[in-house]
């Protein structure tokens, strides 16, 4: 009876082991990263957030979706993925989105130069050249404030330091030109100092959420959060270490990595308020699939110090592929939004399996390596 009692007492514990405990294997990384990319793909025509109509292929929330398809695309296998990003280049005719100074249009020119670097064909990135230049040699004179959407001409939210600065970063990288860098920088800086907090070392959505509480707690956006600090991946990963540019980044990067991990939620996700978990307890993928992705990647780059952040990353990609159907759709991404809200476990976004794609690339390497 007593040994009978002993096994019982075993099982308990190994089944109550939590999810972050489970060991993380390459091939099941790919495998996860192939079915919801394979989903999307199938039912990259639908609606999504309410909206009667499917997103514009070069809309931003697409630009998204495609940066970590084209991660998946680098992976060994990606042949397939490739192909449909190029037949999307081809659709759009490689031009970025109408509006000539939103960021969001812009965000698409960053599948075009990484297609570029894959084939080498000049044609794919000229539209983009051509439509850069032209912001250069004409900048806005608008504020940096957002001042309830009448100024979207420079970067005044901070989803904007995704979709726009990492276009300009490559741009300089593939022409040898600085002046885009230049650019890049100055827009950047404006940003950072008009929406980031230096006490919390988070940025704000926009300037309507400055000085304003939610349950006593200052607001900051999951997933607008999840687009400064992947963005500031994927800028760095154009300039050389100890250049100035690489180490302004970092800067903010190191900031930011060390207060998330302060605030990831018990269960491996982060809270849609970051700082409000208690009001928030609902999981949200696209910010958390983010600073997976960005936290990932810090550790593969040697900026992050592995044994005190490989475990929140395991604990959150562990909670992400937890909330993945079996038919590979991603679930709990908040839709289209700009402030905590509601997710859904039956309702995803394309710019989630983005985020996904990211964080599975380099949770990949991360695994991998270990």
């Amino acid at each position: 009876m007593k040994i009978y009692k002993y096994t019982l007492i075993i099982l308990l514990i190994v089944v109550s082991i939590p999810s972050e405990a489970q060991t993380i294997k390459p091939k099941q990384v790919k495998k996860e990263m192939k079915s919801v990319a394979n989903w999307q793909i199938e039912h990259f025509r639908e609606t999504y957030s309410g909206r009667k109509k499917p997103h514009h292929i070069a809309a931003w929330t697409n630009g998204a979706l495609y940066v970590g398809m084209v991660k998946l695309a680098q992976m060994k296998g990606g042949k397939k993925y490739y192909k449909w990003l190029k037949s999307i280049g081809e659709e759009q005719k490689w031009k970025l989105h109408h509006r000539k100074y939103h960021a969001d249009d812009h965000t698409i020119g960053q599948m075009y130069f990484e297609l570029y670097r894959k084939y080498g064909e000049k044609y794919m990135i000229k539209p983009t050249i051509e439509s850069f230049d032209y912001i250069l040699e004409n900048p806005s004179k608008e504020p940096i404030t957002l001042d309830k959407y009448k100024h979207l001409e420079r970067w005044t939210w901070c989803d904007a330091l995704f979709m726009a600065p990492p276009v300009l970063a490559k741009l300089t990288k593939e022409t040898g030109d600085k002046k885009y860098t230049k650019f890049m920088m100055k827009e950047f800086e404006a940003t950072r100092n008009h929406l980031y907090d230096a006490d919390e070392d988070l940025f704000y959505r926009d300037n309507s959420y400055i000085g304003k509480l939610d349950n006593k707690k200052k607001i900051f956006w999951s997933r607008g959060n999840g687009w400064v600090f992947g963005g500031l991946t994927l800028i760095m990963d154009e300039y050389e270490p100890g250049s100035k540019e690489y180490e302004y980044f970092k800067n903010i990067y190191l900031k930011m990595a060390k207060k998330l991990i302060e605030i990831q939620t018990p269960k491996g996700h982060w809270a849609m308020s970051l700082l409000n978990q208690d009001k928030y307890p609902t999981p949200e993928t696209s910010g958390t699939s983010f600073f997976t992705f960005g936290l990932a990647w810090g550790i593969n780059k040697g900026l992050l110090d592995k044994e005190v952040y490989q475990p929140h990353v395991e604990k959150a990609w562990n909670a992400l592929v937890s909330y993945v159907t079996k038919d590979g759709m991603l679930g709990y991404v908040q839709p289209i939004g700009a402030a905590p809200g509601k997710a859904w476990a039956d309702k995803t976004e394309v710019y989630g399996t983005g985020a996904f794609l990211a964080a599975g690339s380099e949770v990949y390497k991360m695994v991998k390596k270990k």
